[in-house]
């Protein structure tokens, strides 16, 4: 089977990659580092493998419309981090322009290959329902009205111009990915590590989360179910508060969760950012549970466990 991912060297992307590759597949993972339409094979990722393809996601197909001939499925990751620096004017507009171009970018080099994949799997995130306290968030609820918001409706409506070629669109608005190695929690377990962690704000905002692993495994069962298309919410089903997070994550690392950081603090280090970290979305996963996929880590508990080995 061939593949082929647009940030496919970050946090999920490079994961993603090498497990369809030690799974035999031929992996296309698309790259900035290479100049437009080059291509470099990935050493020790035996054959197929990973092969890296340089691009240019501009908002025009230039040279990769001939790397989706024949794939299986599109997966589309790439964007800048929400979480990297303070969002000035200047960087909310760098954080849209990543994601819409590079999915403008793969919609217009859809609709140029002769074979294009079968699937467009496009990321987007659980930002899609904006504040929404103990609401419970299917895949169908309305979106909200804040900054993640309105740039998921946007970018999951440029995504959605691939329906035109007939192919199917899968959008995963995905929750918190948890794994030791990169991501949120490496940042999140220092303050518990000096005995100074606690909830962020009231602790009472439900923060939807997800293994690594699980995230993984959903996006290849995507794949695999062709009954599954449009919106799905990649999230554990059992969402937790804040405050259980925070309770949680002491337990496996023997350390109190007593200590909150104020919401005028992180207003003060964060700006407008930490709007959206205090903000609540109880999403489940409810395509995912309907259509049968089956959860490794369902509760925080047993993830915290298998992440931390406890």
């Amino acid at each position: 089977m061939k593949v082929v991912i647009a940030g496919g060297t970050g946090f999920l992307g490079s994961p993603l990659a090498w497990t369809w590759a030690e799974d035999g597949h031929d992996v296309r993972v698309l790259t900035r580092s290479l100049a437009s339409g080059q291509a470099q094979h990935e050493s020790g990722t035996g054959k197929p493998g990973i092969t890296r393809v340089g691009w240019d996601p501009n908002g025009t197909a230039g040279a990769i419309a001939r790397e989706l001939d024949g794939a299986a499925a599109l997966v589309n990751l790439a964007g800048e981090s929400i979480a990297g620096r303070r969002w000035t004017p200047a960087r909310k507009q760098a954080l849209r322009d990543s994601r819409i171009l590079a999915t403008r970018s793969l919609v217009a080099a859809f609709a140029e290959s002769h074979d294009p994949p079968a699937t467009f799997i496009s990321a987007s995130g659980v930002g899609y329902y904006g504040d929404r306290g103990t609401e419970p968030l299917s895949e169908d609820a309305s979106p909200g009205d804040d900054f993640l918001a309105h740039l998921c409706v946007e970018w999951e409506a440029e995504a959605r111009r691939a329906e035109a070629t007939g192919r199917r669109i899968v959008l995963l608005r995905t929750g918190l990915v948890l794994e030791k190695s990169g991501g949120a929690l490496g940042k999140m377990t220092k303050p518990f590590r000096f005995f100074a962690g606690g909830p962020m704000g009231s602790g009472r905002q439900y923060m939807p989360w997800i293994h690594r692993h699980d995230w993984i495994e959903m996006v290849r069962w995507v794949v695999d179910t062709p009954g599954v298309s449009g919106p799905l919410n990649v999230t554990a089903p059992h969402p937790v508060t804040n405050a259980e997070f925070a309770r949680a994550l002491g337990r496996v690392l023997r350390r109190p969760a007593l200590i909150p950081a104020p919401r005028f603090a992180l207003k003060l280090a964060l700006g407008e950012m930490a709007d959206a970290i205090l903000s609540s979305q109880r999403a489940l996963p409810g395509v995912p549970l309907a259509h049968g996929y089956h959860f490794r880590y369902p509760e925080i508990d047993i993830a915290f466990r298998g992440i931390f080995g406890d």
